[in-house]
């Protein structure tokens, strides 16, 4: 992979968006021990989920290219070009993370696979929901329809969901293993989305027909 492509693709990550989502994912879990004190336990494990929650708002800006139209026919594959923005993001995704977790004290840090585990999962259904709109559609900036729909998931999956596919379960409740399972098929799904809907799509191939002549008259 040259070096070329690497600068070339890094100016197209829509690095506002995904600092704006860092930013706000810290100050979720930074602010209220700054402003209340440390938090207990159950609050720790809600402002993570709240903190990655944020932090895949802004992944779902990653593949905004304002100049898709334009750089479609492009030598390079498409699942290089998206994987490249992937992979440029998810040095600063570990570090955010990393941060996000020193500023809980260790008494309020959740287990840290089953968080790590929500969080990537949410992430990856971010990124999962942007190919899928890229995949099926022109639109140059699936950022804002994939956040939106993001959020309002977030919002009404704890009330819609039944209670034997609850995903929010309190640390050392009956749920917490079940739960994490679920996370896991999430996880799952949203990586499968993504490796199908990396590639280009297949354009139809439509067959040409020869005229017809009329009667009485030579083809030509």
């Amino acid at each position: 992979m040259s070096r070329a492509l690497v600068v070339a693709v890094a100016r197209t990550v829509p690095w506002r968006a995904v600092g704006a989502g860092t930013v706000v994912g810290l100050l979720v879990v930074g602010l209220p021990r700054l402003l209340a004190g440390p938090p207990d336990a159950w609050l720790g494990l809600n402002l993570l989920r709240a903190a990655a929650l944020a932090f895949a708002l802004g992944l779902a800006f990653l593949l905004d290219d304002p100049a898709r139209r334009l750089t479609t026919p492009v030598a390079t594959r498409r699942w290089i070009r998206t994987g490249l923005r992937v992979a440029l993001v998810a040095p600063f995704a570990a570090l955010w993370w990393a941060t996000a977790l020193a500023l809980l004290p260790s008494e309020a840090r959740p287990p840290f696979g089953a968080i790590a585990l929500e969080a990537t999962a949410t992430a990856a259904l971010a990124l999962a929901a942007a190919a899928l709109v890229v995949r099926f559609s022109d639109e140059p900036e699936p950022g804002p329809s994939v956040a939106a729909a993001l959020l309002t998931l977030a919002v009404l999956a704890p009330t819609l969901l039944p209670a034997r596919w609850d995903l929010f379960a309190a640390v050392g409740s009956p749920g917490w293993e079940a739960a994490h399972k679920r996370w896991a098929m999430v996880l799952g799904c949203a990586a499968l989305i993504w490796a199908l809907c990396a590639p280009e799509p297949v354009r139809r191939r439509t067959i040409r027909r020869r005229p017809t002549s009329r009667p009485g008259t030579s083809p030509t």
